[in-house]
């Protein structure tokens, strides 16, 4: 065959089912974690930093993954392997994350959790691209959508079902209440057999049948010598150490070092591949940054601002609707545990909503198109946090969650999608992994500026962090008007 076939519903039902189980953990996370460090003893300036440990291991890990299992051919597969080896990882960590002792024990834990969740998430973004034609791509990437949906429902109202059930919600200072310990057992045990589900239930294609149906259009190499790039090399570095300079010398928010830090150490990264002559991960990989196509750079900026918008929901949900809706910020009394899990609620309740436009955006997709469908649920998503600042009955704020579940969905959809008929089968996990970049860096620099801003501008009140993340939803989906639906004939410039 010259064309790589179709698959079945339940041969995609089967190949995405593992990602009900990986955003199991991820939601706990998102949901949970802020909460646990807050019981710990953090405060709320800590918190940014305490979370840097997620978005940074995510930006190390992915490409290095993706660069791997191009490379890996066992009779066991190509991504599954990384499959298992995730999924081992995150089910212990999950075990162990609510039983932390200390704060920093909490943020290493954190660190191995997000590690190993990526391990096995990265494979399998590159898994649709492998195994489905252009066509059903969409249909792939919005079946993760719905997993990611659903698994999130349960695995955000696990504690506050538990704590309705009769376990207890509250605990002494220091402690972590049983409902969130609970809550990490059980998803550690779904995590482990979704995924053991798909890598027992898929067959994977051999690299030279990959090759042989590939459609994409060959990379165009911007710079035939990577040792001539140390002008920029330079100029992110300087920009990097002025940064720190300035951080230090006017006695700036200390998160700003972390922004600063990233730009440094990109620069770094860029002056020592032009030292470097052989192959190899690093080298390929930057090369690849490089090199990537004009949709990606494209879609760069579209992330950028949609991740930016959710890491800051996040971020502040918690400590926002605990202390405007519920009137506490005291993590020992019963309202702000209240609130905390009714934060959970919400989370579950956009996730339930996503799990539902999961199926509304292929009818989008085919009356409107990827881009047009994407700029209407990023903008229903930033009314929707926008929507947050002026509701003050917390039943109410789920009906914010109705338009933060259509942006998340599309988010984790779309985006592949407009980048589909980019990438070439040799090379789709590591570019897969690069395009995490581009969901890590605006975590990154949330991290390291939300908090600035919130005590600088806002009266360090967390409420106004969901008016920046409602805004940052609004422009990625303008930015999305700039990137060219798949199929359509390249320009000039996009082909060059």
């Amino acid at each position: 065959m010259n064309q790589k076939p179709q698959l079945t519903f339940w041969q995609i039902w089967n190949m995405c089912f593992g990602f009900l189980g990986i955003q199991f953990g991820f939601a706990l996370q998102n949901a949970n974690v802020s909460r646990i460090f807050q019981t710990l003893g953090a405060s709320m300036d800590d918190i940014p930093v305490l979370w840097i440990a997620a978005p940074l291991t995510g930006l190390i890990v992915q490409p290095i993954v993706g660069y791997l299992s191009d490379r890996t051919w066992t009779g066991f597969g190509r991504r599954r392997p990384y499959f298992l080896l995730g999924v081992v990882l995150a089910t212990l960590a999950l075990l162990a994350m609510p039983n932390s002792p200390s704060l920093w024990i909490a943020a290493g834990m954190l660190w191995v959790l997000d590690a190993s969740l990526n391990i096995s998430m990265e494979p399998f973004r590159a898994l649709v691209g492998d195994q489905l034609p252009v066509r059903q791509r969409p249909t792939g990437y919005a079946m993760q959508s719905f997993f990611i949906g659903v698994g999130s429902v349960v695995a955000s109202l696990l504690p506050f079902l538990l704590a309705h059930w009769g376990v207890a919600n509250t605990a002494g200072p220091g402690e972590v209440p049983d409902t969130v310990r609970y809550a990490f057992y059980f998803g550690g045990v779904v995590l482990l057999v979704a995924v053991l589900w798909t890598i027992l239930r898929t067959r994977e294609y051999p690299p030279e049948q990959l090759k042989a149906w590939d459609q994409a259009p060959p990379l165009v190499q911007r710079h035939s010598d990577p040792r001539a790039a140390w002008r920029p090399a330079l100029a992110w570095l300087a920009v990097g150490l002025v940064a720190i300079a300035l951080v230090a010398g006017f006695g700036l928010d200390k998160q700003l070092y972390i922004l600063a830090g990233l730009i440094a150490s990109y620069g770094a990264a860029l002056l020592v591949r032009t030292q470097v002559t052989g192959g190899g991960a690093f080298s390929s990989i930057l090369d690849d940054l490089r090199d990537m196509p004009t949709a990606m750079r494209r879609l760069a900026v579209v992330q950028f601002f949609s991740w930016f918008g959710l890491f800051a929901m996040w971020l502040f949900a918690t400590a926002a609707v605990t202390g405007v809706h519920f009137g506490s910020s005291d993590t020992t009394s019963a309202a702000y545990n209240e609130g905390a899990n009714w934060v959970g609620v919400l989370f579950a309740a956009y996730n339930g909503f996503a799990a539902l436009a999961a199926v509304v955006i292929p009818w989008m997709v085919r009356h409107w198109g990827l881009r047009v469908s994407h700029l209407l649920n990023c903008a229903l998503g930033g009314a929707g946090l926008l929507s947050m600042l002026v509701i003050r009955d917390p039943i109410w704020l789920l009906a914010s969650m109705v338009g933060v579940g259509f942006a998340w969905a599309s988010i984790l959809s779309l985006p592949y999608a407009l980048l589909s008929d980019s990438v070439p089968a040799a090379k789709m996990g590591v570019f897969m992994g690069i395009f995490n970049f581009f969901i890590v860096i605006p975590q990154l620099v949330a991290a390291s500026l939300l908090g600035f801003l919130l005590k600088t501008f806002f009266g360090n009140e967390p409420i106004q962090a969901l008016m920046i993340g409602g805004v940052s939803l609004v422009v990625a989906g303008l930015c999305v008007l700039r990137v060219r639906e798949p199929g359509a004939e390249l320009t000039e410039g996009e082909a060059a």
